[in-house]
């Protein structure tokens, strides 16, 4: 596997060293700028060396809900700025775990050069990752993590933590009585820690506080159907929370269409348009970004250059955040069709200057 397009062999060696210290996202644009030929100090929109058509999969759970269009863009962004074919987006419509396993092991059959994979399971993919590392194929997950598999790394939020820490937000406001929380999958990898994280930290700091789950689905059209049911038999709760993208969209639409704004807390998880509209206008106390957008680059760029590095760059393991979205700073997230969250759109609309960053204290990592 040869670099054709530069002879900076020195400072690619540099770099792939670097990395295989554990230099992490830094070091890989370090590697990427190595690659280009540039020189530091140099400016160039530059040029990737000449590589095979390397194929990637993704298998997804959920693979037309709206929260994944960001990470869809980023995968395709990557694939594009590296000039390889857009990855294969497959898996379940519904959280369906065999659908998934299916498309995990078509992937393997046809020998795809690497597979992202949501772990939203914890047996079920397992052989097949094992099966595709002995085949020399790098497995990433992405979004959800599963113990007893284990994929090289995993690029996502820590889910357990983000549950955590919104159970104390939320004992910030609600002290006792019942409060709604909204799930998706339960048990599902991907939305049952943040669950528990909950749970746990409401024992700790509001044991007055009782959480009622509400199992509403994987498809995204049904989740405020189960919401409203949920609340109209216990119209007495003093929160309506979610843990996943949509039941939080139906948690904001519920609070607005109920006129119960300010009258019970709210919140939850991801960028849906609905749920940035909920921030704004005060529906929804907060929701929680996970930076979606960066689950599909950094697993294009990981697989990448373990493949152009021959396995000599190992992907890191990345926490892509934890950010509270709050009415003081939810003006860049209101910005119609950015192609950062979760809405339909996903055309690049760049934050206006004057829109402030906000401060650190509201950003949680």
């Amino acid at each position: 596997m040869g670099f054709a397009k530069s002879d900076s062999t020195t400072s690619r060696r540099a770099a792939l060293g670097y990395l295989g210290a554990g230099g992490g996202v830094l070091a890989a644009s370090a590697l990427l700028s190595a690659c280009t030929g540039v020189q530091e100090g140099q400016r160039s929109t530059g040029t990737f060396p000449d590589t095979p058509d390397w194929r990637f999969v993704f298998v997804n759970h959920v693979t037309t809900n709206s929260f994944f269009v960001p990470t869809r863009t980023g995968l395709a962004d990557a694939a594009a700025l590296l000039g390889i074919p857009e990855p294969q987006w497959t898996g379940s419509e519904n959280g369906n775990v065999a659908q998934m396993a299916s498309a995990m092991e078509t992937a393997l059959n046809g020998k795809a050069d690497g597979i992202a994979i949501s772990l939203t399971d914890n047996n079920a993919f397992v052989e097949l990752t094992k099966r595709a590392l002995a085949a020399g194929i790098p497995v990433l997950a992405y979004n959800a993590n599963a113990a007893g598999n284990h994929p090289l790394a995993y690029v996502g939020q820590d889910l357990y933590l983000s549950g955590f820490k919104m159970g104390q937000r939320i004992a910030e406001k609600v002290t006792s009585g019942e409060i709604l929380v909204g799930i998706s999958q339960p048990g599902g990898n991907n939305v049952q820690p943040r669950l528990d994280g909950i749970v746990d930290a409401l024992k700790q700091a509001a044991p007055g506080v009782t959480v009622r789950s509400v199992n509403t689905g994987a498809e995204q059209a049904g989740e405020l159907n189960a919401m409203t049911a949920a609340y109209t038999g216990n119209p007495g709760v003093q929160g309506i929370y979610a843990v996943d993208a949509g039941s939080t969209a139906a948690c904001a639409s519920l609070i607005t269409d109920r006129g119960l704004t300010g009258r019970v807390g709210g919140g939850g998880f991801d960028l849906l348009d609905e749920t940035v509209q909920g921030v704004a206008s005060g529906a929804l106390d907060f929701t929680i970004d996970q930076s979606p957008y960066l689950q599909g680059f950094l697993s294009v760029l990981y697989l990448y250059l373990y493949r152009l590095s021959g396995t000599l760059v190992a992907p890191p393991v990345t926490d892509t955040g934890l950010t509270f979205v709050t009415k003081e700073n939810a003006g860049p997230y209101a910005t119609a069709g950015s192609k950062f969250q979760g809405g339909p759109n996903n055309t690049l609309v760049p934050m206006p200057p004057s829109i402030p960053l906000p401060p650190p204290s509201a950003l949680t990592r």
